[in-house]
């Protein structure tokens, strides 16, 4: 099964960590929370959620990773101001490597300077950042693009999940 990296910060949006990450387990892929501070226990926005950082990304590398996952909500705008978070994101889409995100998670694909090209949906806030990293922005439930897979918002996690573990379950079997 994958092995997925979940890059992620305080404050994320609580619906579009447990319920993707909720999905990826069930079917047998494992999860790895990787932040700022090993050990470190960062909070949802929402409801209080609490998440233990497994790694510290400034030690973490893109090839121990099957995926990337990057949960919307205020996180990825806080990660994107540090280089090793970014550096992080670089790696798996230059690797060709499936990253996954959610709402405000292609803020850090943003940060990292990948979207030009590509087709990309996320919260409508950032739509027309988005246009301006060079995207097409789809206003779409979900969007597929070579490795990228993006969605909106919470009412669009069940066809995330879907689109997501179809790819995983991919990667299992390669």
């Amino acid at each position: 099964m994958a092995k997925v990296a979940v890059i992620i910060d305080d404050l994320f949006e609580d619906s579009e960590y447990t319920e993707p990450v909720d999905a990826f387990e069930e079917a047998g892929h494992d999860v790895m929370n990787v932040g700022l501070h090993q050990g470190e226990h960062v909070e949802g926005k929402s409801k209080g959620i609490s998440v233990e950082i497994d790694e510290e990304v400034s030690g973490a590398s893109e090839d121990e990773f099957d995926a990337l996952f990057i949960p919307g909500g205020y996180s990825p705008d806080r990660l994107r101001s540090h280089p090793d978070a970014v550096n992080f994101v670089k790696g798996f889409m230059q690797k060709g490597k499936p990253v996954f995100a959610i709402c405000h998670g292609p803020q850090l694909l943003i940060t990292a300077g990948l979207l030009s090209g590509k087709k990309v949906t996320g919260w409508k806030s950032i739509k027309q950042d988005i246009k301006n990293a060079g995207a097409e922005f789809l206003d779409q439930p979900v969007v597929e693009d070579g490795n990228l897979i993006t969605s909106r918002s919470p009412a669009d996690i069940p066809l995330f999940n879907q689109a997501c573990l179809k790819e995983l379950n991919r990667l299992g079997r390669a």
